[in-house]
């Protein structure tokens, strides 16, 4: 998906941090969902910036990884959000 794109939260969503990881709860599927270290560091850049473009650019700032890596393992994890009804994602008009 285009860095140029922007990211909401589900107002059906629920979180909480237990021990360093995330338990989300969709309110509306009754379904929990658990994000480890990572994806609760991701969680957390969705909840404060809604651009992709500024979450990458963190991420890439805060951990040891490479661009393309970064790039496919943020997809991976934000179209699984996205299936699950947890994020919507809106591509920026070109």
């Amino acid at each position: 998906m285009p860095l140029s794109s922007t990211i909401s939260i589900s107002k059906e969503v629920l979180s909480q941090e237990v021990s360093g990881e995330t338990v989300l709860l969709d309110l509306q599927s009754e379904s929990y969902f658990g994000l480890d270290a990572v994806g609760t560091r991701i969680w957390q850049l969705l909840q404060e910036e809604n651009h992709l473009q500024q979450l990458f650019d963190t991420m890439l700032e805060e951990y040891d990884v490479d661009e393309k890596q970064l790039e496919k393992d943020l997809n991976e994890l934000l179209d699984k959000l996205i299936d699950e009804g947890l994020i919507t994602i809106e591509s920026a008009a070109e």
